[in-house]
């Protein structure tokens, strides 16, 4: 069960199952994810992890069971570092009433699905990096596009000269790119926007890394990927209002 802070308003309306406005729910999560945000609930409700009501003016109003529901998935994330996908297929296979075997605390997926669906092995080191001409093959790309792309910066090996499989869907990305005749030297801009993005990132989860607490220092990757996957869907949305607001 969640722990709710003793007194207050925030626990008289939890106790009362009377509807929460978002503020009520942060008050009652902070007494044990400190860390935790309103941008972060709502970041939890457009992955689908929870489904508050709406009054018809557009207020979000939360049930006891949401502030459970988002507190199991915040503790999933904190103790057992899972994905919000593995988090989300996990409680749906609950509210089914089907026995689920909880996960095993600390530990990570064997399995990590890249961008485009291709799969790697994470608990077999050959498989998480990978030589030249490994990482070529994988990427469908030759040596002569793979020098111009590493001149550029858009990537490149690590110190032990092998390449990160989490490159390979970055690589036939600025593949299809070429075949609308963006080439290395326009890419480069784009690289320099998502390092400048990184270090935003990086800003706000400092202090995280910083903290006393363990936990909260682990949780900072994953407030990380979170930030960077708003900030993805930011840029989309930009570039399509872009887009839109440009004459025919």
């Amino acid at each position: 069960m969640l722990h709710t802070p003793s007194g207050g308003a925030g626990s008289g309306a939890a106790s009362g199952r009377r509807p929460m406005s978002i503020g009520t729910v942060l008050n009652l999560l902070r007494d044990e994810f400190p860390e935790v945000t309103i941008s972060k609930i709502r970041f939890l409700e457009a992955e689908g992890l929870v489904e508050p009501e709406r009054t018809p003016s557009g207020y979000r109003k939360f049930r006891e069971q949401d502030v459970e529901r988002l507190a199991h998935v915040l503790r999933m994330q904190r103790d057992h570092y899972l994905p919000l996908k593995v988090i989300r297929e996990h409680l749906d296979a609950l509210e089914r009433g089907e026995p689920v075997q909880p996960p095993t605390p600390g530990a990570a997926p064997a399995v990590r699905e890249l961008s485009d669906g291709a799969e790697i092995d994470l608990q077999r080191p050959a498989a998480a990096r990978l030589g030249r001409d490994e990482f070529m093959a994988a990427a469908e790309v030759g040596e002569e596009e793979l020098a111009e792309w590493e001149s550029y910066g858009l990537l490149g090996p690590g110190r032990d000269g092998r390449y990160e499989a989490e490159a390979v869907p970055l690589a036939r990305i600025i593949s299809d790119l070429g075949r609308f005749g963006l080439q290395s030297r326009h890419l480069r801009a784009v690289k320099a926007s998502a390092e400048r993005e990184a270090g935003l990132v990086e800003q706000v989860v400092a202090p995280l890394r910083r903290h006393r607490n363990p936990q909260t220092r682990t949780h900072a990757e994953a407030t990380a990927r979170e930030i960077a996957t708003l900030t993805v869907r930011l840029h989309a949305a930009l570039l399509e209002s872009a887009l839109r607001s440009r004459p025919d």
